[in-house]
């Protein structure tokens, strides 16, 4: 495929309004101070991935992202940041020197380059099926529901206590602390 034939179709002109602006979150997650901008950001990318998901016709995995991913990892982030009081501004101390974040952005680049490489040289020619080979959702709504439902309310009671169990261990009480002789 030359240029000619990219910018002739019209899915490439989508998949470039949706990868531009989801690029430009992406680096702005890693290059934020601020953590609540970051995981914001976050939501972002994560947001247009799940546009890129529908664009390639798996409307399940991209509902799946919003639900998961921004319905629910997004809001633990921003949860745990309330609780545990986390500090908003920039640490120095976390922060490496300059020339460690260019060659880690030199390093991040070469494998970049490797694995898109890698992936052009293998896949030039193929196209993606149709979607007549696909899985529905319907089959995987009724596999997760009917076959695997006892597992599926098991990983769901595991994970609320998971989120209980984080609560209690991150939130003391403030008497609690004064007796522990923990200073803030």
């Amino acid at each position: 495929m030359d240029v000619g034939d990219w910018v002739s179709t019209p899915q490439n002109w989508v998949f470039l309004v949706i990868a531009l602006p989801m690029l430009f979150a992406g680096f702005k997650v890693v290059q934020t101070s601020n953590v609540v901008h970051a995981v914001l950001y976050l939501v972002g990318t994560l947001g247009g991935s799940a546009a890129l998901f529908i664009l390639l016709g798996a409307e399940f995995v991209a509902w799946t992202v919003v639900l998961v991913y921004i319905g629910a990892v997004i809001v633990l982030f921003l949860f745990g940041i309330m609780i545990t009081r986390a500090p908003l501004g920039f640490d120095v101390t976390l922060s490496h020197p300059v020339r460690i974040r260019v060659a880690a952005a030199v390093v991040a680049f070469v494998l970049f380059a490797l694995v898109g490489g890698a992936m052009l040289a293998e896949f030039e020619n193929q196209t993606i099926p149709e979607a007549a080979d696909a899985t529905r959702t319907v089959e995987i709504g009724l596999s997760i529901f009917d076959r695997f439902v006892i597992p599926f309310e098991v990983v769901s009671v595991v994970l609320l206590a998971a989120l209980i169990g984080g609560i209690v261990l991150a939130r003391r009480d403030p008497a609690e602390e004064e007796e522990a002789g923990v200073v803030r």
